[in-house]
């Protein structure tokens, strides 16, 4: 899963960064209105964060050229003004939800959490395929009912490849869920991950396969006999 998290306060977006990472997302980072606008038009974001107080515009207005131009994605708003028609007007113009800063990593991840869950969103509680299970929750996979311990890169590659079962997942595409814009990714980086991935769950004998079609990208199989 894939944020985009605009802040303008450098220590406040690291730290929020670092957690997110730490719960399984890839983040984005922008520090103004423009660059948040930017990044969206040219990124398809799972979640939004947004800070309402940016150095050059408000918040609320990066969030009515979203929904103006049609754009669903789930806006989680931060910000330190706790009056309740600064909320209502931010819902009003599209917010999907309102975090009033200071807060704890542990509610803002629950809240994007919640977010891809409403109908229509990207993440399930609980991914099967085969004899694997995937708790979206507690980041959890088992083979066969024993849990598998996969890095984390791994984890996020078996998370797209289960949300896309029997469709194939561009290699493109699979470097743009795992990886944010500034993260070193080498030629081979996908195949090296993906390598690591389908030897560990043969291992664990999985009955479901990742499968390669070159120069196109994988999908997820269950195995033939």
């Amino acid at each position: 899963m894939r944020l985009l998290l605009v802040e303008d306060n450098e220590r406040l977006s690291s730290l929020v960064a670092a957690g997110l990472g730490k719960a399984g997302f890839s983040i984005d980072r922008a520090s103004c209105a423009a660059d948040g606008s930017a990044a969206l038009r040219g990124m398809r974001y799972d979640v939004v964060v947004l800070d309402l107080g940016l150095p050059d515009a408000d918040g609320l207005s990066l969030l009515t050229d979203l929904r103006q131009g049609g754009d669903a994605t789930p806006v989680i708003v931060l910000t330190a003004r706790d009056g309740v028609g600064d909320r209502v007007k931010g819902l009003n113009l599209g917010a999907d939800d309102y975090l009033l800063k200071p807060f704890a990593m542990e509610e803002l991840v629950a809240r994007i959490r919640v977010l891809l869950r409403r109908p229509g969103g990207n993440l399930g509680l609980t991914l099967t395929q085969g004899n694997v299970t995937f708790d979206t929750m507690a980041r959890e996979v088992h083979v066969a009912g024993q849990l598998l311990l996969p890095g984390r890169r791994e984890l996020d590659a078996l998370e797209v490849l289960m949300r896309r079962a029997g469709r194939v997942v561009s290699k493109a595409a699979l470097e743009d869920a795992l990886y944010a814009f500034g993260d070193e990714v080498e030629s081979n980086t996908i195949e090296v991950l993906i390598h690591r991935l389908r030897k560990r769950m043969q291992v664990a004998g999985a009955d479901v396969s990742i499968q390669t079609l070159r120069g196109v990208g994988y999908f997820l199989a269950e195995k033939t006999s």
